[in-house]
Parts: structure tokens; sequence; C-alpha cells
């Protein structure tokens, strides 16, 4: 099983204080004889006609000594998990998710902003303090 991340916990509170019903935690992907586990499932209904939204959510505290090479990690990751994605359950979404102050620091930026312009990556910011969600990116 893999080793929590620092706000597990705090995402989790958040999510369901926006409405969000956990699925899973953690989320298997399986490709080949390859497991991996990224940190949450979950559903919101979003009406009768519209069905439920899933996503995948993985979580990164970003604690490194180095942002870009926090970032660097996380978006090899996120780019291996949204492929299998594809292939195994395409309706669900991925996200990563963050601190408000590392939303500001890296993805209000140019290095954070070539990703989302790109839709290479889509982004739960979180606030870890009052366990509450403050943005998806992009808009």
């Amino acid at each position: 099983m893999p080793r929590l991340d620092i706000y597990h916990e705090t995402v989790k509170h958040a999510l369901v204080k926006d409405g969000w019903t956990i699925t899973h935690d953690p989320y298997k992907l399986t490709i080949g004889k390859k497991r991996l586990f990224a940190d949450l499932g979950a559903e919101m209904l979003l009406s009768a006609e519209k069905g439920m939204r899933r996503i995948v959510v993985e979580i990164k505290s970003f604690t490194g000594v180095s942002d870009v090479n926090d970032l660097e990690q996380a978006i090899g990751q996120y780019v291996l998990y949204k492929q299998i994605m594809l292939q195994t359950e395409p309706d669900r979404e991925l996200f990563l998710a963050v601190t408000t102050k590392v939303a500001n620091t890296i993805f209000s930026v140019e290095i954070g902003q070539i990703l989302l312009d790109g839709n290479i990556v889509k982004v739960l910011v979180f606030d870890p303090e009052s366990e509450v969600i403050t943005q998806w990116l992009p808009n």
C-alpha cells in the first residue's frame, strides 16, 4: 500500500465538504501486471439528466527542496496515471491536488500556466487550514 501524502485526509475532507462521495481510498490503477495507486476516487451526482461526474485525485504536497523537481515528479506520475485511465476508465477525470500556496507559486506563473494552457494537467486547489477546495484549474 502506498504511503499517504501529508494532505491526504485534508483533501478527503475538502472533497466531502464540496459534495463529493469518496469511492476509492486509494484508487487502484492496473496495467498489465503492474499496480499503481492514485490517492482518491470520488463521484458526484450532477443531475438526473447528466449523471455522475467521476474523478481521481493525486495529492502532492511539494515539500521537497525544489518546487521544479516536485513539479517534474508530479507531472510524470500524473501523465502515467492519465494514460492508464484513458485505457481502463476513460469516463473519470484525473486531478492533481495542491495547496493554495503551491497553486500561487507554481500554477500562476509561466511554468505552471504552460501545463494548464496545454491541457496537460487539471488541478484541484485546496486550503489546508479550512479544508476546502478553492479552485479547479483550468477554470
